[in-house]
């Protein structure tokens, strides 16, 4: 078998050059490939590509570099070394870079071929990175077959299970995805490639997958409190309401997790589909950010936007990129402050439910923004009163900042994170009880100064 990959490696590595470059570029990124054959094939790492029901073996070079990484832009040397258009994010602290994609074999659905490279796959799979390759009939056993009351959640692109892997030892979420429908297999390698490349404390961990036969199936770490969507807008009887210093805790571990997307040293990521439902939380609340089936890699170094077709949530996505479809780091922010202001408020970006003045959620609090004397009165009332409202003013001033119509004038992620951890430290108080909001009314302007919220970098 080595022997006959080693030769479709050197037949199709022309193939590969336009295979690989139309297929990937329309997943997660608008670069280039490099082909770096010579790093050695048996350390490569097999994964599935398909397009129009024929499925492409591509072999990936995985390499893990320790370089210093400045998690704030303007720290940065201004000299950068001549980049190439490559898929690459150099990352420390164990972060993996996919350098070139190496070979690809084609064959059709089915085949003997098909199955020996099955084979071949679970057999690498294993042993390569540490996203592992399961088999169909250990994600049946993990569900018990499926079974209803292990359904978590279903989504636009399949079910969700709670399971139990006995071959790792570890409970787990396990994603189905809809066998119809190429949007379902393009999220399917997406997500593969992008949490291959990416590792944080506040992105959820992708365990491993299954691709038998027409199956595709995502297995991730399980997260023990559902999303920050089932505790803040679905909030069930059973379910007590988010506590002040909780909501920042998680405003701050998700900004966290977008700023280290947004980091990359060679280029940024962009997450493009920000909402509480793809904010998950453990046991203690700490947030991960899930499903990264439509994120993006770009733009590259002297660009300021890549090109793509609008995705996402309608409500959640910036204006800019729903009118024309240019997606920036600053479209993640956009999306952040939407996602925030919820946060604050407890109230649905989009809510029928309310009077037509209200049911906007951006709309509803633009005028309230001009108005300081109403901050107060943004706030969600189940947390009755108890929030510190110097701390809600500050957050106030973010979320208005990350939704301002302009992306140029929104602040970078490493900024939101930064005042987000200063108003995380906040305690209640007998004084914070929502009263005197007047006390604080040249607030806004002052958090602006001292934070640089929004400042240009040289």
């Amino acid at each position: 078998m080595g022997h006959q990959l080693r030769n479709g490696f050197v037949l199709f590595r022309q193939f590969l050059w336009q295979l690989a470059f139309s297929l990937l570029n329309e997943l997660i990124c608008d670069c280039y490939l490099s082909l770096k054959p010579e790093a050695g094939f048996d350390a490569m790492v097999p994964l599935i590509l398909e397009v129009n029901g024929i499925q492409q073996l591509i072999f990936v070079l995985p390499s893990t570099r320790s370089q210093k990484m400045n998690c704030f832009p303007c720290c940065k040397s201004e000299t950068k070394t001549p980049s190439t258009k490559v898929i690459s994010t150099k990352v420390s602290k164990g972060r993996r870079t996919f350098k070139s994609v190496a070979a690809a074999v084609s064959f059709k659905t089915g085949s003997s071929r098909h199955r020996q490279i099955e084979a071949e796959i679970k057999k690498f799979g294993t042993v390569k990175n540490d996203i592992k390759v399961f088999t169909y009939e250990q994600i049946v056993e993990a569900t018990n077959n499926f079974n209803p009351d292990c359904l978590l959640g279903v989504g636009g692109f399949g079910n969700v299970y709670k399971g139990y892997l006995k071959s790792v030892g570890q409970t787990v979420a396990v994603k189905v995805l809809n066998r119809e429908g190429a949007q379902g297999t393009r999220e399917f390698f997406a997500e593969i490639l992008m949490l291959s490349m990416v590792q944080h404390p506040n992105l959820v961990k992708l365990v491993g997958y299954c691709a038998d036969d027409h199956h595709r199936i995502l297995v991730y770490e399980f997260m023990a409190n559902g999303s920050l969507e089932n505790h803040l807008l679905d909030l069930g009887e059973d379910k007590e309401p988010l506590d002040w210093k909780t909501r920042m805790k998680i405003a701050e571990g998700a900004a966290r997790g977008l700023e280290y997307l947004h980091n990359s040293e060679e280029t940024p990521i962009i997450y493009r589909d920000f909402k509480a439902s793809n904010i998950l939380l453990d046991e203690d609340f700490n947030p991960k950010l899930s499903d990264f089936g439509l994120a993006k890699i770009g733009p590259i170094e002297g660009q300021d936007h890549v090109t793509t077709r609008v995705m996402g949530t309608f409500g959640y996505c910036a204006p800019e990129y729903a009118a024309t479809g240019k997606l920036s780091t600053k479209s993640d922010i956009y999306s952040f402050g939407v996602v925030f202001l919820e946060i604050i408020s407890g109230r649905r970006v989009f809510d029928t439910a309310r009077v037509t003045a209200e049911q906007n959620l951006i709309d509803w609090a633009q005028p309230l923004f001009k108005d300081r004397t109403k901050f107060t009165l943004m706030a969600d009332p189940l947390l009755k009163g108890q929030f510190p409202v110097k701390g809600l003013f500050q957050a106030l001033a973010v979320a208005a900042m990350c939704l301002q119509e302009e992306a140029d004038t929104r602040p970078f992620m490493d900024d939101v994170v930064t005042a987000l951890a200063h108003i995380a430290v906040h305690k209640v108080g007998e004084k914070d009880i929502a009263g005197d909001s007047l006390q604080y009314a040249g607030h806004v302007e002052s958090f602006r100064a001292t934070n640089s919220i929004g400042s240009e970098r040289a």
